[in-house]
């Protein structure tokens, strides 16, 4: 099939926006793994002065921390009035473990939270599943 009068230049225009895109691509990667790499040291800084601070990092960055005694699983202790103070009003045990360093706690564990402050009169079940500070 003969080829029509405009595809030649079409064809053209087409390689040299598809070189024109590879050459952006290209810059845009080289881009990122700079950025990748400045992110990596600043996150070594951060943690090494954390480090210097005593203090671990949340958030995915490998910090060397204290060992732990022999079957701790869940990290230091956890001071439940603070946690209540975080939460709102009326909450769920799903709020509970929204707080900072709940996320990775047993059920068993949030539930005898609140039903410790429940005992303490801290809290008021309202429904099931639904609680309000008193």
């Amino acid at each position: 099939m003969p080829r029509r009068k405009g595809s030649a230049s079409s064809s053209s225009a087409i390689r040299q926006f598809r070189r024109q895109a590879g050459s952006v691509l290209a810059k845009l990667r080289k881009d990122i793994r700079a950025k990748e790499m400045e992110l990596v040291g600043l996150k070594r800084e951060e943690a090494a002065l954390s480090q210097i601070a005593g203090r671990a990092i949340a958030g995915g960055a490998a910090v060397a921390r204290a060992p732990r005694a022999a079957g701790g699983g869940g990290g230091g202790r956890i001071n439940w009035r603070n946690v209540l103070g975080q939460l709102p009003k009326q909450f769920k045990a799903s709020n509970v473990r929204q707080i900072r360093g709940l996320k990775d706690k047993r059920p068993s564990e949030i539930f005898a939270a609140i039903t410790r402050w429940i005992e303490a009169d801290l809290v008021k079940r309202k429904t099931r599943g639904l609680y309000e500070k008193a």
